[in-house]
């Protein structure tokens, strides 16, 4: 047989296998490409999750990680303080439930964007603080800065979400469930 009569449908259902004569090496590629996008969009989803929930759960101390930064005014840290974590939390439910994929981990790259240049601001203008990434940050002793690997961390979180923005379709997700056989 030729043409698309070769080309059979993946028993889970969320990508094509290869006809059966190729279907060694190259299912075998798309079976791990798969895995990376699962745990990367899992992963990115649950760390989005984990930093919003407790800010949100401390408002007060979400609008002080902001202030710390010393790069907005009140108004503007306060709103910001105030709905970053809402965002986080929809980003991460969405990434996880893998509806929107494709949007969330653009929208979830971007905030990685920002966190970095903004741990990088305090850095370069010395400012001694806690990132707040996950929790409440603020003022901290010079010596209990971590700068370097707050970046090295956002620049994976970055990473995961470029490779979602490029793969979006993983396994389990609802993109991939309700797209399927279109």
């Amino acid at each position: 047989m030729t043409g698309d009569a070769d080309v059979r449908a993946d028993p889970v259902g969320y990508a094509p296998v290869e006809p059966a004569a190729g279907t060694g090496r190259s299912a075998y590629r798309t079976r791990v490409l798969d895995v990376v996008g699962l745990i990367a969009r899992v992963g990115l989803g649950l760390v989005l999750i984990a930093a919003g929930l407790p800010k949100i759960l401390d408002v007060t101390g979400s609008v002080q990680n902001v202030l710390a930064y010393e790069l907005f005014g009140y108004g503007t840290a306060r709103l910001i303080g105030t709905m970053l974590p809402v965002v986080e939390i929809v980003l991460g439910v969405l990434l996880v439930l893998g509806l929107f994929t494709r949007a969330a981990a653009a929208a979830g790259g971007l905030l990685m964007v920002v966190f970095i240049a903004g741990i990088a601001s305090a850095w370069a203008r010395g400012l001694a603080i806690d990132c707040g990434c996950f929790g409440t940050g603020g003022p901290v002793e010079p010596g209990e800065t971590a700068y370097l690997l707050d970046i090295l961390r956002d620049l994976l979180f970055l990473a995961m979400a470029a490779w979602l923005v490029l793969r979006p379709r993983t396994p389990f997700g609802l993109d991939t469930l309700i797209t399927k056989g279109r």
